[in-house]
C-alpha cells in the first residue's frame, strides 16, 4: 500500500491547501445565504478544519504556513496603495493622522485606566494591554471593502486610517514598553525596543523605491504577462525583506501602490494583481481561522470581556472625537469606528513580547487575553465592517431595481 500512496511532507501540503481552499469556498457559500462577508466564512472554515476541531490539517503543516501571511498582506497593501493618490490625500489630508492618533490612542488609554481602576490590576499590565489596544488589523476590513467593491470618501479615510494604524500601535506600544521595562528590570534590551521602530521607517523607504523602479520598468510596450511577473516579484521581495526582520509588509507594500499609482496613474495593472488574488486571500484567512484556538475562551474571564468591550467603545468614542475635530462628514464621524474592530496579528505579536516584560503570571494573562479576544474580533470585525460600508452610504445592497448601484458597476462583484 505504501508503494501506492505515498504520503510524503509535498503530498500532505498540496492535500492541506486544496482542503483550505475548498473549506473557504463551501462556508462562504452558507455566509453568503446569511449576507455575511466572505471573510467570516473563510474564518470559521478554518476553525472547523484546524488542529482544534476536526483537525483535518496537520498541526506541523498550520505552523509552516506563515509565509502565506507575508504574501497575503503584501498584495492587500498593494492594493489599498492605489487610493493613496495624491488629491485624495490632499483632500483628507492631516485630517487623517488626527483620526488615526485619536481612534488607536483613546481605546487605549482607556483600556489602561478602566482596567488599572476597576479591577485593581497593576499599572505595568495595564499600560501594556492598553498599547496592544491601539492595533487595528486591517486585512479583514480591507477585504470586505474589496468583495463589496465600496468606494467613496468613507472608504478613502478607513483605508488611510487603517494603513497609518500600524505605526502608531509599534510607537505606542515602543514607548509603554521602555517605561515598563524601566520598573520592571525586565530581560530584554533597548533595541528589541527601538529596531522595530527603524525597521519600518525602512520597510517604507524600500516601498518608496520599489515604486519608483517599478514605474520605470513600465514601458508601454511591456506584456500583460511580464507586467504581472514584474509586479508579483516585487510583492514578493519586500515581503520577504519584512519577514525577514519579523515586521508586516502592510507599511512597505502600501508604499509601493502608492508611489506607482501617484507616478504612472496606471490602474490597469491594480486591476490585474486584483485578478490574481482570490485563492491567496482565501487561503490566508482560512488559515488564520486554524490558528485560533475556540479553546481560550475558557480563559478569557471578566478581565478579558472586560477588556473586549472597552477596547470597541474605545475605538467607536476616538474615531468619533478625532472625526469630530478634523469637521468629517457624518458618515465618517458616525461610522467609521464600527470598522476598525478587528485586532489579530500585530496584537498577538506584540503579546509575545509583552509576555516577556512582565511577571510570569500577569504575562500568560496579558497572552490569554489578547488570543480569546482576537478570535471575537476576527469574527465579528468583518461584520461590523460591512454594516459601517452599508450605512455610510459606501456600498448598497439594497435598491429598488434589486441591485446596489456599487454592485452593478462592477459586473464580476456578484458573480460565482
Amino acid at each position: 500500500m505504501g508503494h501506492v500512496l505515498n504520503i510524503n511532507q509535498p503530498t500532505t501540503v498540496l492535500l492541506s491547501l486544496s482542503i483550505i481552499l475548498l473549506a473557504g469556498f463551501l462556508l462562504t457559500r452558507i455566509t453568503k445565504l446569511a449576507k455575511l462577508p466572505y471573510v467570516t466564512g473563510y474564518i470559521i472554515s478554518g476553525i472547523l478544519i484546524g488542529p482544534y476541531v476536526l483537525n483535518l490539517i496537520p498541526r506541523e503543516v498550520v505552523d509552516g504556513m506563515g509565509f502565506i501571511s507575508d504574501i497575503a498582506l503584501a498584495f492587500i497593501a498593494f492594493g489599498v496603495g492605489r487610493f493613496f493618490k495624491k488629491e485624495v490625500f490632499q483632500e483628507t489630508g492631516l485630517g487623517v493622522v488626527v483620526i488615526t492618533l485619536f481612534e488607536s490612542l483613546v481605546p487605549g488609554i482607556i483600556v489602561t485606566v478602566s482596567l488599572h481602576y476597576i479591577f485593581r490590576l497593576n499599572w505595568d499590565f495595564c499600560l501594556l494591554l492598553g498599547a496592544i489596544a491601539t492595533a487595528t488589523a486591517p486585512a479583514s476590513t480591507m477585504v470586505t471593502i474589496r468583495q463589496y467593491h465600496a468606494r467613496g470618501n468613507f472608504v478613502n479615510t478607513l483605508l488611510q486610517v487603517v494603513a497609518f494604524d500600524d505605526a502608531v500601535c509599534l510607537i505606542a506600544f515602543s514607548v509603554v514598553s521602555a517605561v515598563v521595562n524601566s520598573y520592571a528590570g525586565a530581560d530584554i534590551v533597548t533595541s528589541e525596543i527601538v529596531l522595530p521602530v527603524v525597521y519600518n521607517i525602512a520597510a517604507l523607504a524600500i516601498g518608496l523605491a520599489g515604486g519608483i523602479i517599478l514605474s520605470k520598468l513600465m514601458t508601454p510596450s511591456r506584456s500583460e504577462d511580464n507586467r504581472l511577473i514584474l509586479t508579483i516579484s516585487f510583492l514578493l521581495g519586500i515581503a520577504g525583506l519584512c519577514a525577514a526582520v519579523n515586521i508586516s509588509p502592510l507599511l512597505s507594500c502600501m508604499m509601493l501602490g502608492a508611489t506607482y499609482i501617484n507616478m504612472t496613474r496606471d490602474k490597469e495593472l491594480f486591476r490585474q494583481v486584483e485578478k490574481f488574488t482570490p485563492p491567496i486571500l482565501s487561503m490566508f484567512f482560512v488559515v488564520s481561522g486554524m490558528n485560533l484556538d475556540i479553546r481560550s475562551f475558557s480563559t478569557l474571564g471578566v478581565i478579558g470581556a472586560a477588556y473586549f468591550i472597552i477596547r470597541i467603545a474605545g475605538k467607536y468614542l476616538g474615531a468619533f472625537l478625532g472625526s469630530s475635530i478634523v469637521k468629517t462628514t457624518k458618515e465618517v464621524r458616525n461610522y467609521l469606528g464600527l470598522a476598525l474592530i478587528p485586532q489579530a496579528g500585530v496584537a498577538i505579536g506584540l503579546a509575545f513580547l509583552g509576555r516577556r516584560v512582565l511577571t510570569s503570571a500577569m504575562g500568560d494573562m496579558l497572552l490569554a487575553v489578547i488570543l480569546s479576544s482576537s478570535v471575537l474580533y476576527e469574527l465579528i470585525g468583518p461584520v461590523s465592517a460591512k454594516i459601517a460600508l452599508v450605512r455610510s452610504g459606501a456600498i448598497k445592497i439594497d435598491t429598488p431595481h434589486g441591485k446596489g448601484k456599487n454592485e452593478q458597476e462592477t459586473g464580476q462583484a456578484g458573480k460565482e
